[in-house]
């Protein structure tokens, strides 16, 4: 099942897997994961936006989605831009919905510390044989998100809150429901996140906004500044 709100993907994949050629290797499966983490949410996929999310030089990345490419997960178009072919997208959900269902398990049967999770379920998703991998979703099978917000591929459930909140309007209530993946990786941030009760479902006032000193927000319980970076990772929708 294509993910709900992820754009459509190339139709047909190139002929150009050589015989014997050994499959993507890790890095090109974190590049895989970026590629789809993006386009569920219609941005557009560019070797510039890759560096900048995996922290690398332009030529790095130039260099993995030219294999990428060449493997046929990938095909890029006159101005850059990339798109899944219908090998790589099938790959790509698989690793998604895998990750995710690992951190739903981990928080909701092991009871990992929330802020802990992505970097727990990505040790691993790589050593995951798929008896385990099918146990573990079987314990979880009635979540559609993980603990972040973000749907679990194959749930029938689409991205929620299409709202971020720096751009909410000073003086409305918004509800979070999700933060994006890319912020899970900053595990400092995810523990300041639920230290101040700022996870999927918080319902809260926007007091101020201002592009260059954050987000002003009340709570039931107290009073929060964010940065307009860290408000930029917090979608939700008005309450």
């Amino acid at each position: 099942m294509r993910a709900m709100g992820m754009p459509e993907h190339a139709k047909h994949t190139p002929a150009r897997r050589r015989q014997g050629q050994a499959g993507p290797t890790e890095k090109m499966r974190e590049y895989l994961e970026v590629i789809y983490y993006l386009s569920a949410r219609n941005e557009r996929v560019i070797g510039a936006r890759l560096a900048e999310w995996m922290h690398v030089t332009a030529p790095t990345v130039t260099n993995i989605v030219q294999r990428m490419e060449d493997q046929g997960y990938i095909v890029r178009d006159g101005r850059g831009d990339i798109r899944f072919t219908d090998e790589g997208f099938a790959l790509a959900e698989a690793m998604v919905k895998r990750h995710r269902v690992l951190e739903r398990f981990l928080v909701d049967v092991m009871g990992v510390p929330w802020h802990k999770i992505h970097e727990e379920a990505v040790r691993l998703e790589h050593n995951l044989s798929p008896l385990m991998e099918e146990r573990i979703a079987g314990l979880v099978e009635q979540s559609t998100t993980c603990p972040h917000g973000n749907p679990i591929p194959g749930t029938g459930v689409g991205y929620a809150g299409n709202l971020r909140l720096d751009q909410a309007a000073p003086g409305s209530r918004f509800q979070l429901r999700r933060i994006v993946e890319e912020a899970e990786e900053d595990t400092e941030l995810m523990r300041y996140l639920q230290h101040t009760g700022l996870t999927p479902g918080a319902v809260f006032e926007i007091t101020d906004q201002s592009p260059s000193y954050g987000v002003t927000l009340r709570t039931a319980a107290q009073t929060i500044t964010l940065s307009a970076q860290i408000a930029s990772v917090l979608w939700g929708e008005p309450a």
